[in-house]
């Protein structure tokens, strides 16, 4: 009774953790090919443990190009669908208009649509408006549908964030845009955060729309799918391994970030607690 009792107040850890595990094996695959000399460019078995795939990563030029490139349309894509869906997440969160359901709806329809119909729909708009495909309207396709995301990852931040805070912080006497950088800001800025790390890993990973609009364009997805038709070389399982530990990273920080000011907000509530008690 004892085990069946253990086994059923755990039951559902473990189950979590076995999804977990499953959905990191991929992972831990690519970073275990990235220390492998393969036998062949052909091969993907584990053949010789090394270390100069991390040694020279860019042993292939035309790959560090893509990855470089790949770096640059994310990281524009990021910046400006990160400042857009964050204006429309507080306009919807904290606004009634007419329209508002309308908007909604049109926020939604990029995640819903698949990426071949929305990559053949812009490469047809492109091509109706006499835009040359390239550089530029790959960082446009890649803003239309990452909006979209943080949209709802920063609208999610808002409604779970209690509206008192404000209140109080203007009940002190604190303007509107004190109010906002001292009070709103910290409290949305996680939100923020992991709709740009989330805009940016959809960027740098799509495929389908990008290889519509690209042109001449070559993307790190692009120069893998064409790598494959004749070997793969190892240093792209090193870039895949370096970005997952990025992600992983920026990811742990702004956690520990939170969970610093949290405690510091607690013992600052609690210091002004014993002083206005005063003493014993």
């Amino acid at each position: 009774m004892r085990f069946w009792r253990w086994l059923a107040d755990r039951w559902v850890m473990g189950v979590a953790l076995l999804v977990l595990g499953y959905l990191s094996l991929p992972i831990l695959v690519v970073a275990g090919l990235s220390f492998n000399r393969p036998s062949s460019r052909l091969s993907y078995d584990f053949n010789e443990f090394t270390l100069d795939n991390w040694r020279r990563p860019c042993a292939t030029s035309d790959m560090c190009a893509a990855v470089v490139r790949s770096v640059q349309i994310g990281f524009l894509a990021t910046v400006v669908a990160t400042v857009i869906g964050t204006l429309m997440a507080f306009a919807l969160a904290r606004h009634r208009f007419t329209g508002r359901s309308g908007i909604n709806l049109l926020i939604f329809l990029p995640m819903a649509t698949p990426e071949l119909v929305m990559g053949t729909s812009l490469l047809a708009l492109f091509v109706a408006a006499g835009v040359p495909q390239g550089f530029w309207t790959v960082v446009i396709a890649h803003v239309m549908f990452c909006v979209s995301f943080v949209v709802v990852t920063v609208k999610a931040r808002l409604a779970g964030m209690d509206r008192r805070l404000e209140e109080a912080a203007m009940d002190l006497y604190a303007g509107p845009w004190q109010a906002f950088r001292r009070v709103t800001l910290p409290l949305v800025l996680p939100g923020i955060v992991a709709a740009a790390l989330l805009a940016f890993s959809l960027s740098f990973d799509d495929f389908i729309i990008t290889n519509f609009n690209s042109g001449t364009t070559v993307t790190f997805p692009m120069y893998v799918w064409g790598a494959a038709q004749r070997g793969i070389p190892p240093q792209v399982n090193v870039v895949g391994t370096a970005m997952f530990g990025i992600a992983l990273l920026l990811v742990g920080l702004t956690s520990l970030r939170g969970r610093r000011a949290r405690r510091a907000d607690l013992r600052a509530v609690t210091t002004a607690g014993r002083r206005a008690q005063g003493p014993s």
